[in-house]
């Protein structure tokens, strides 16, 4: 069953609707479509669903572009759960959205849903193009890997004790401890306790490309759809190496800073950017990819 609902918005009326998919394994996946034009799925990170998170402000910017599908990814929202988890099972459950757009759509994924995203345009056919804010891979020397974090995420999942998971979680990503003793006391706190039992998913999408080493050449040798890597112009110097890096071995990708921005992307100061990339034209992607390649012989 789809809900229908329209807004206005500037000169424009934006009809939305919600409903399910069922992926290939039963579960149930609970998405919202909104706007008109070429279809775009939006690709969540860690303890973000359609009800908390920057989806649902950046789907409104972009719904006047594109047909943008948001969902709640496997275990969180109103999404169901089926054991035991696989990132193979979550590729499914994009494809089962690919397919409820027609077949085909632009992606864009942030952060864990950065990786999410790549990882499916890797196996699935119908993703045309690819946009993705700040994979949080570890290339290098510059910050420590997060083995230790993860393994402590794990088990403090298997023990139940989401708030544990959350706050280490949240060490591990570099947030100070003062400012998620404040989060405690906060409405968000219960929202990500709800789905703090999903962190591991993340972290078996991540953790192999958080130890230090250079991203392989090959593993995305099969995506070569125009593909747009975006960190921002304030974020952590390793995580802008690492997205610098993944541009540099994707076949057919460009790397852009948004100036002014961390790893919590302002939806206002991102959308542009994206309107930008998806509209454009093969021959400028071609050019665009061209003087990419031409950029780093000189570099």
């Amino acid at each position: 069953m789809q809900i229908l609902n329209t807004r206005e918005t500037g000169q424009h009326t934006v009809t939305s609707a919600s409903g399910k998919v069922w992926s290939k394994d039963g579960t149930a996946i609970a998405f919202n479509r909104s706007g008109d034009g070429p279809p775009l799925i939006l690709i969540d990170g860690a303890l973000c669903y359609r009800d908390l998170g920057p989806s649902r402000d950046l789907a409104k910017l972009l719904a006047c572009h594109f047909t943008v599908f948001t969902y709640d990814r496997r275990g969180r929202g109103e999404s169901t759960d089926t054991r035991p988890y696989s990132v193979e099972r979550e590729i499914e459950d994009i494809q089962a959205i690919l397919n409820e757009a027609g077949g085909e759509a632009y992606a864009w994924g942030l952060s864990s849903g950065a990786v999410l995203a790549l990882e499916a345009a890797s196996r699935l056919h119908g993703i045309t193009k690819l946009a993705l804010y700040e994979a949080p891979f570890i290339v290098d020397a510059s910050r420590p890997a997060t083995d230790d974090d993860w393994s402590g995420i794990n088990n403090a999942v298997a023990r139940d004790q989401r708030g544990e998971a959350i706050k280490l979680f949240m060490q591990s990503v570099g947030l100070p401890r003062f400012m998620i003793r404040l989060m405690q006391f906060t409405p968000i706190w219960s929202k990500l306790k709800r789905v703090a039992h999903t962190l591991p998913y993340d972290g078996a999408i991540v953790k192999a490309n958080q130890l230090g080493n250079p991203l392989s050449g090959t593993r995305w040798a099969s995506v070569k759809i125009p593909t747009l890597v975006m960190s921002g112009g304030k974020s952590a110097e390793w995580m802008r190496r690492a997205n610098q890096s993944l541009a540099g071995v994707l076949p057919n990708a460009k790397h852009q800073t948004l100036e002014g921005q961390t790893h919590h992307v302002k939806p206002k100061a991102h959308a542009p950017a994206l309107v930008e990339f998806f509209t454009s034209s093969a021959k400028e992607e071609m050019d665009a990819a061209q003087a990419h390649i031409e950029d780093a012989r000189v570099s």
